[in-house]
C-alpha cells in the first residue's frame, strides 16, 4: 500500500515511503527521502532531521523542500526525514515495546540503533553501498540528545551536527527557582510572578517535560542523564580527517514563551523570558 503523501506541493525530488528495519521485520517506518543531486565522483553526503517529541518530519518538509528550490542547479546533499515508531506517519509501534512497562518499551539508545539501521538500509536500497557516506544530523529538542549519542556510539560517522533548542539530557528538568526552599528569594522573581503562581508552573512544567513522564511514542528518558552524563563530552571523533562541526542554536525566549501557551506546558510568559 503507497504511504500517503503530505498536504502541500513538495519538489519532485522528495519522495515518501514505508520500510520494516531488518532488525525489527513486523513494524514499518515512514520516511521521506530525496537522493541528492552531486557529482558521481563526490562521496554520499546525507543530512538526516530529527524530530523533536512534540512534532513529527512534516515540521522538516519545508525545510527540506527549501534546500532543493534553492540549490537544484548547484547540487544538493541526500536528505533524510522519519517518523520514529509511533510517531507521525509511523502508525506501527516499536516491537520492542510489546512485554515492557506500558509507554517505557525502548531508549534513545535503541532510537539510535534503529536510526543507524534505517540509514544504512534506505542507502543501501539507493546506492548500493554506504561505505563513503558523510553524515550531517539537524536536530530539535529531544531529537538533539539521539544525534548526540548517535555520534558517540558511531564515531567518526558524522560530519556536522546542528542543534536546534536541544533539550538538557543530564537535567530532571527542574529549572525553575522552588519557592518551598530555604534559600528562595522571592524578589528575584518578575513582578508579576508570585510564589504561587511559580509553584503552579513547576509543576505543569514537571508533568510535561520530566524524564518519567510517558509519552504517546513510548520512549523512555528517564535514564537520558546516564547516557549523556556531559554537555562537552565525549570529544567527537574526526571525519575523513576533519574535526567535526557543532553548531547549537537556542530558541528565542519571547516566541518560545508564546508557543508553548498553545501546548500542555503553558509555560507563564514572564517565567520563560525570565529564564
Amino acid at each position: 500500500m503507497a504511504a500517503p503523501q503530505p498536504a502541500m506541493m513538495l519538489p519532485r525530488e522528495l519522495t515518501h515511503d514505508n520500510i520494516a528495519l531488518e532488525t525489527k521485520p513486523t513494524a514499518k517506518i515512514h520516511y521521506t527521502f530525496a537522493a541528492g543531486n552531486k557529482s558521481k565522483e563526490e562521496p554520499h553526503r546525507l543530512v538526516v532531521f530529527l524530530n523533536g517529541l512534540m512534532t513529527d518530519k512534516s515540521t522538516w518538509l519545508p525545510v527540506m523542500a527549501g534546500i532543493i528550490r534553492s540549490h537544484r542547479d548547484k547540487g544538493f546533499p541526500c536528505l533524510l526525514a522519519y517518523d520514529r515508531y509511533g510517531q507521525g506517519l509511523t502508525e506501527d509501534r516499536d516491537p520492542q515495546d510489546k512485554g515492557r512497562d506500558s509507554g517505557r518499551g525502548h531508549d534513545i539508545a535503541d532510537t539510535v540503533r534503529d536510526l543507524h539501521q534505517l540509514m544504512t538500509q534506505i542507502l543501501l536500497q539507493k546506492f548500493g553501498e554506504t561505505a563513503e557516506l558523510r553524515l550531517i544530523l539537524v536536530a530539535n529538542s529531544i531529537g538533539c540528545a539521539i544525534a548526540r549519542l548517535y555520534a558517540e556510539y558511531y564515531p567518526g560517522r558524522v560530519e556536522a551536527l546542528l542543534l536546534l533548542d536541544p533539550m538538557i539530557a543530564n537535567s530532571k528538568f527542574d529549572w525553575f527557582p522552588d519557592p518551598d526552599s530555604r534559600d528562595f528569594d522571592s524578589s528575584e522573581l518578575p513582578p508579576d510572578v508570585t510564589a504561587d503562581v511559580l509553584r503552579e508552573q513547576r509543576a505543569k512544567f514537571a508533568n510535561f517535560f520530566a524524564p518519567a513522564v510517558i509519552n504517546k511514542e513510548g520512549l523512555d528518558r528517564r535514564n537520558l542523564a546516564e547516557l549523556l552524563p556531559y554537555s562537552d563530552k565525549p570529544r567527537l571523533a574526526p571525519t575523513h580527517g576533519y574535526d567535526p562541526v557543532v553548531t547549537v542554536v537556542e530558541h528565542d525566549p519571547e516566541r518560545f514563551a508564546l508557543e508553548s501557551l498553545q501546548v500542555r506546558a503553558n509555560v507563564h510568559r514572564p517565567l520563560e523570558l525570565k529564564s
